[in-house]
């Protein structure tokens, strides 16, 4: 089977469509700006329903990206019937499950429109029309499908991954073709149109395969050498091959000389059609064209909007935000998580690089004035009733003790402290010492605290250390540092401990802006996840909260107790791929937007992710499901936002600032450079400029790589190693 026969997707109906993986498809779908522009359109803006973009579920190729039925070249054996009626998906969804139980029906998807109503993705039982299938289906679900037939060539609007309500992947994964005899009549009817309206050829825009061939560039090393010309112009045609329809004019159409003859460029591309080559897409050119949809995604997504919450929730978190207003619900997700982690104990976890973590969760709620900051409250109040039940034991233990030495005289002979004093959550009001001496009590257990305002933390700094709650924020998310202090006094605390210490705090926009400022490159903001509350229109209703009674509770023991009970190291390899899928994602990222912040933020940002699935993972007794992988990523994604928006530009200008102050502030080494230089010349401008970082060898392979600079050879062909000349390349230029 080949992997591109799924689907194809296009930018929109009038747009060509170009054949797609199911991985693809699901990329595509789990794209925050795809999200929030479904929620835009249910929320009554039409017009951005035209710039959506559309998937073919009957085929899987078509020629020369001509969406028509008689460009149809991979039909597929199964057919989408539309639902328009708004707000029965639910009833639709069980009413498939039975007929798929009772053996009636394939089906193979099941989600909603993006104006609420229903899609269902069916298989053609062998003999059936679509017409048929379309009538009998419609009769044994209940509802009448949209007469207007969905044929080979129609295509649908995406919809975000969280529309789905069920998904065979395993049957969409392996679609089966349709038999040429099954289209007959419909290419005719098809071919007949095209052929009185004077329909022509469909290509991609020009600017999509300029930025097409820029990309393979890249992937490829960057443009070639004079003496690499025709083996990179070769291999070049090849891969354009699979966007280009094997047609030579096509690519010539789309290719540079590279500063080659055009009679040697063009016979070199009419040499690489006629080669042969497998039909499947290579690694490499399903990169550039992910690569090229990204930068278009990225270019239209809403940059002041959060990532939308996935419609379908994990079941602990759906729990935890099912009394909460639908604004709010974002919030409270990220909100839960230290409280949730608080009741690990000597439990840890493994990251993707060997290292082993606790479930170190701190968080922080930005948002304006009277937004509803306390809408965390209430859902972590019932995370830590069992705590507090047992900590309330334990203070009682304490100050009868304390009691006892107040009526105790100087020379008389004092008890101990007591053993087992754990009190876990802990006034965030308090002095260095008690906060010391509570860690070395609760025997390697978290300590729990909300602050109503983060400046709260500030008395956690001590007397004598600078910046010093700052050094406890650090330390809390950093697995096995030692803190504390030491005294001559006898009466005094003399305590090392490792910090476990878990907490969230509340605070506006511009005083956590303030609150961080002087921090902005030193760590904490790495280490903690963010999240905020949207602003409501003015005159908006007031959001209407839920019972929390003694059914939540008991919905939420479970959880809590699968949390109490676990030990030791848990791993999950699911979770660990996923943070590896996270990782390079991010990379991703950061290299199309080139922003060294979103890199750095990123590194913790990805631990943080992790710890939260593995709580979850769990709390869910050990199991794992696409749920939790979804909202993990949107997690990080939301947590990486947050970041950004309140602290991007500061980071980067605190950035600058710094190295501005230390010299002459970041240069471009390679502009300071003649067009053409030696070894010799760079390693010169190396130490003119202080980098120490790296090696030369290294930075002129980064250099060549990215299409920056090639070597000049002299005389004889030598080896890049032996190449003492080298000259930016002419794209280089043309950039400055």
């Amino acid at each position: 089977m080949e992997t591109t026969h799924f689907t194809c997707m296009g930018k929109g109906h009038g747009a060509p469509v170009v054949p797609a993986t199911l991985e693809e498809w699901k990329a595509l779908r789990r794209e925050p700006w795809l999200g929030e522009m479904c929620h835009r359109i249910a929320r009554g803006e039409e017009s951005l329903k035209g710039r959506l973009p559309v998937w073919t579920p009957s085929c899987a190729a078509f020629k020369d990206s001509h969406r028509a039925v008689a460009d149809a070249q991979k039909p597929l054996r199964r057919l989408m019937l539309d639902f328009d009626q708004k707000g029965h998906s639910a009833e639709i969804l069980e009413r498939c499950m039975q007929l798929k139980a009772e053996g009636k029906w394939e089906i193979l998807l099941v989600e909603e429109s993006v104006r609420r109503g229903t899609h269902v993705l069916v298989a053609l039982p062998p003999g059936m029309t679509p017409q048929e299938v379309q009538q009998r289906f419609s009769e044994d679900v209940g509802f009448q499908a949209d007469p207007a037939l969905k044929d080979v060539a129609r295509c649908i609007y995406m919809v975000p991954q969280d529309f789905t309500l069920y998904m065979d992947e395993e049957s969409l994964a392996n679609p089966t073709a349709l038999e040429a005899d099954d289209i007959a009549e419909e290419v005719a009817s098809e071919a007949g149109e095209k052929a009185a309206a004077g329909g022509g050829e469909r290509e991609y825009p020009p600017l999509e395969y300029e930025e097409l061939v820029q990309v393979l560039e890249e992937q490829m090393g960057g443009s070639p050498s004079h003496g690499s010309r025709n083996n990179f112009i070769f291999s070049m045609a090849c891969h354009l091959r699979y966007v280009c329809n094997d047609d030579p004019e096509w690519i010539a159409r789309v290719l540079p000389t590279y500063g080659e003859s055009r009679e040697k460029w063009m016979a070199t591309i009419r040499s690489a059609c006629n080669r042969h080559q497998t039909p499947a897409m290579p690694r490499i050119m399903q990169r550039t064209i992910q690569i090229c949809k990204d930068r278009r995604s990225e270019a239209e997504r809403p940059a002041d909007t959060p990532p939308p919450m996935p419609r379908v929730l994990p079941p602990l978190i759906r729990l935890l935000v099912s009394r909460t207003p639908e604004i709010y619900r974002p919030a409270v997700a990220h909100a839960v998580f230290p409280a949730l982690g608080a009741h690990l104990w000597k439990t840890t976890f493994r990251y993707i690089d060997n290292v082993a973590h606790e479930a170190t969760l701190m968080n922080v709620l930005m948002a304006g004035t009277g937004a509803g900051k306390n809408c965390i409250c209430e859902p972590i109040n019932r995370i830590m009733k069992d705590i507090r039940q047992r900590d309330a034991e334990n203070m009682r233990r304490e100050l009868e003790w304390k009691r006892e030495m107040q009526t105790r005289g100087a020379n008389k002979d004092k008890r101990q402290r007591p053993e087992g004093l754990v009190v876990q959550e802990i006034d965030p009001d308090m002095t260095n010492a008690a906060f010391v001496q509570r860690l070395a009590d609760a025997d390697e257990r978290f300590l729990y605290t909300r602050m109503n305002e983060i400046d709260q933390f500030d008395a956690l700094k001590g007397s004598v250390r600078a910046k010093g709650q700052f050094q406890v924020m650090c330390l809390a998310f950093d697995p096995g540092n030692v803190y504390g202090q030491t005294r001559i006094s006898s009466g005094s605390v003399n305590e090392r401990v490792c910090i476990r210490f878990n907490w969230n705090a509340s605070t506006t926009i511009q005083k956590g802006r303030r609150y961080f400022r002087q921090v902005l490159s030193d760590g904490p903001i790495s280490r903690i996840n963010f999240c905020t509350i949207p602003e409501r229109e003015i005159g908006a209703e007031m959001p209407v909260y839920g019972s929390y009674d003694e059914g939540f509770d008991e919905e939420l023991r479970p959880y809590i107790e699968r949390l109490n009970n676990a030990r030791g190291l848990v791993e999950c390899v699911k979770a660990r791929n996923l943070s590896k899928k996270l990782v390079e994602e991010c990379a991703d990222f950061a290299r199309l937007s080139q922003s060294r912040v979103y890199e750095n933020l990123s590194y913790r940002a990805n631990v943080i992710a992790f710890l939260k699935a593995m709580v979850l993972y769990v709390a869910q007794g050990e199991k794992w499901d696409k749920t939790l992988e979804n909202f993990i990523r949107w997690s990080l994604q939301y947590d990486m936002w947050c970041k950004m928006q309140f602290f991007g530009k500061e980071i980067e200008q605190a950035d600058y600032e710094e190295c501005s102050s230390t010299g002459t502030g970041p240069q471009n080494m390679l502009d300071l450079l003649p067009d053409t230089f030696t070894r010799e010349d760079a390693q010169r401008m190396r130490q003119q400029m202080g980098v120490e970082r790296g090696s030369l060898k290294q930075m002129l392979a980064n250099w060549r790589h990215r299409g920056y600079i090639a070597p000049v050879v002299r005389g004889e062909e030598a080896p890049d190693s032996a190449c003492q000349l080298f000259a930016k390349t002419e794209n280089y230029l043309r950039r400055k």
